[in-house]
């Protein structure tokens, strides 16, 4: 059955669904760097955000001193941008938000923020070892064979893919390393922040320790992002089965 969501400002939308989608096609309209002008856009991100902070209250409050006006600004990291809404507070301090998530109304569990950290420890290294790959086998048109199809791709067509394990049973088998199956010890990721566009782990030998062992574990392998769904009973041939080692 789906969840309704009704905002302070008596906003309601029958799903979680249509209120991302309202949302989706807000921050759609505004450039990066550009306010939110509309009164009616500005009042339902503020409902938002007053839910945001209910759900998540262990956190720092993002609304903070007040809540001044709203931004579109570009958020990125290590390989990745994507757009989302900043607020502004009354006394200029500025901070993100995911209007996903206070959509949900539900906060990300340990496991999943802890398999944020894992994925942030070797984003950098995976980014080097595609553009290795695109450097040693691109032909001249720049294109390299998607290791599932055969299709070739270009760098912006194509990712780094986990063969084996998946990437989940990496992180589940370093938590089994270190002891942490059942819970993982309080200061280990970084708490939530503001500007803080993602979980790291806040100890960096933590991190490299997680980055020597994904190392010794991964097998990858480049394919196209729009490559269709394989089916339970395709058989997956990996050209060239790629290992940090």
């Amino acid at each position: 059955m789906a969840k309704s969501v009704q905002l302070s400002n008596g906003r309601l939308w029958k799903s979680q669904k249509a209120a991302k989608k309202h949302f989706s096609e807000m921050l759609a309209r505004y450039k990066d760097g550009e306010n939110i002008s509309n009164y009616q856009d500005h009042s339902d991100l503020s409902a938002l955000l007053e839910r945001f902070d209910l759900i998540f209250a262990d956190g720092p409050s993002k609304i903070g001193a007040g809540i001044k006006r709203f931004e579109r600004r570009l958020n990125k990291g290590d390989g990745w941008s994507s757009p989302g809404f900043w607020v502004i507070r009354d006394d200029n301090t500025p901070t993100d938000f995911s209007f996903p998530n206070a959509v949900d109304g539900r906060p990300k569990s340990d496991a999943e923020e802890f398999s944020v950290a894992c994925h942030n420890a070797v984003s950098r290294d995976l980014l080097g070892m595609k553009q290795r790959q695109f450097d040693h086998f691109a032909g001249p048109d720049g294109l390299i064979a998607c290791d599932i199809t055969g299709n070739l791709v270009a760098y912006s067509e194509a990712q780094l893919s986990h063969a084996h394990p998946p990437f989940g049973i990496i992180v589940k088998e370093f938590r089994k390393l270190k002891g942490w199956q059942d819970s993982i010890p309080p200061g280990t990721l970084t708490a939530s922040a503001d500007a803080q566009i993602s979980t790291h782990f806040a100890d960096d030998a933590v991190a490299r320790e997680f980055l020597n062992f994904h190392h010794d574990r991964a097998v990858l392998r480049i394919i196209g992002k729009d490559r269709p769904p394989i089916s339970m009973s395709a058989t997956i041939n990996i050209n060239r089965p790629l290992r940090f080692r």
